[in-house]
């Protein structure tokens, strides 16, 4: 009997170190907390460029991936394309912004 139960806890935890690993990042895969810090950060990226009013933020996309901003779509100038990016550095925890705007 003595066995058996510690058969029953190893199994366990065997069971929480497994599901602990596959919630765990990798460099192609977002964590759980990853995903949902990027989410709160791509939002916060789509409200600052919609409160510049210079900025047409219906034609400007956002994705995040572990902190590293992407800006694609259509702008009219290529001021727009350098405001569009100082915005988003201004932005509490982007690390990085890369930039696939095009010109119309």
């Amino acid at each position: 009997m003595k066995h058996f139960i510690r058969l029953i806890s190893a199994f366990f935890m065997v069971l929480t170190l497994l599901i602990a690993a596959g919630c765990a990042s990798t460099p192609k895969h977002e964590g759980t907390g990853e995903y949902v810090d990027d989410s709160v950060l791509t939002t916060k990226v789509k409200a600052a460029i919609l409160e510049d009013p210079s900025l047409s933020s219906a034609e400007i996309n956002v994705e995040t991936f572990k902190g590293e901003v992407q800006l694609s779509g259509f702008v009219t100038s290529r001021a727009a394309i350098s405001k569009a990016i100082e915005v988003t550095r201004a932005v509490n925890g982007v690390r990085t912004v890369k930039n696939d705007m095009r010109l119309k």
